[in-house]
């Protein structure tokens, strides 16, 4: 699932391509790209045409476009394989092509999604904590790179409860954006297991962690983010390069950079987690005899 910077990549490529269009017409092309959207296919369609997208905007891994003048948010669901690309009308349809939005700017925004766990759906905005969410986003907690991130609220959280530190990075009402492949890399550079109970971590540990996430999802983004197959694109349909950067996620019996000592995979929540067991010794109970 696309993480943080693949989502801040997409957003960035959406505002400069679409933000002050307007929606001329929108065709719905698979009834599950918008099953979030009770109303159903037709209604989001006739709600949207005649739409300006006033912004395009993101919370940790959650993305929307800000129409106007109904003052609403559409809410854009990437799921394991969603692609919102923007296309010349005269380029043929994608495979995968579930929506259709026709732009007066000449182009098409395509919703692509081959598993069909995404999708689109219109929400009514609220404000929470000085800013304005749709509603199914309201309890989504800021990400490390919101520039209102407090970090000192986040590590008094997380000294509060007594949980796996990695399970802590994944709750996204907790801190968002952090995915399995972010965490892995965060928690490296902190040097901590990610098994360990955040409430048995020092402030200035869990600062450090915060900090790592920060810079890894930084250089992430910086480089078009994370992409491991064609599922990941950005508007332009170009696949991010991040993976080859990566310290130790994915990278099983290789030797740790800093250290030298094999990267040990272990299973984490039905998914895996990847670790140095040199630079990042486990808690006591979870070592191997």
């Amino acid at each position: 699932m696309p993480e943080l910077p693949e989502v801040e990549v997409v957003r960035r490529g959406l505002d400069a391509h679409v933000r002050g269009a307007t929606i001329e017409s929108v065709q719905v092309l698979h009834p599950r790209a918008v099953r979030r959207h009770e109303p159903g296919p037709r209604d989001l369609a006739l709600r949207l045409t005649g739409q300006a997208v006033a912004a395009v905007q993101r919370r940790g891994k959650y993305l929307w476009l800000v129409l106007e003048p109904a003052d609403v948010a559409l809410v854009v669901h990437l799921g394991m394989s969603g692609q919102m690309l923007v296309q010349p009308p005269a380029v043929p349809d994608e495979k995968h092509l579930r929506i259709r939005a026709v732009l007066d700017n000449g182009t098409d925004l395509r919703f692509v999604d081959q598993r069909t766990f995404g999708g689109w759906a219109l929400a009514s905005l609220v404000e929470v904590d000085g800013a304005v969410l749709p509603e199914p986003v309201a309890h989504i907690a800021r990400d490390p790179l919101d520039p209102a991130f407090d970090a000192a609220a986040v590590v008094k959280v997380l000294r509060g409860k007594h949980s796996e530190i990695k399970r802590l990075l994944l709750d996204q009402t907790v801190v968002s954006g952090i995915g399995n492949i972010y965490a892995d890399e965060s928690l490296w550079r902190a040097g901590v297991h990610g098994n360990r109970a955040a409430d048995r971590l020092g402030g200035p540990t869990l600062r450090r962690l915060l900090d790592a996430a920060r810079d890894v999802m930084g250089e992430a983004l910086a480089k078009g983010g994370t992409s491991f197959d064609a599922l990941y694109v950005n508007v332009n349909g170009e696949s991010g390069y991040f993976d080859r950067s990566l310290n130790v996620y994915g990278q099983e019996n290789l030797p740790c950079p800093r250290c030298g000592t094999p990267v040990r995979r272990e299973k984490f929540m039905n998914r895996s987690s990847f670790s140095c067991p040199t630079c990042q010794p486990p808690p006591r109970s979870a070592r191997r005899v």
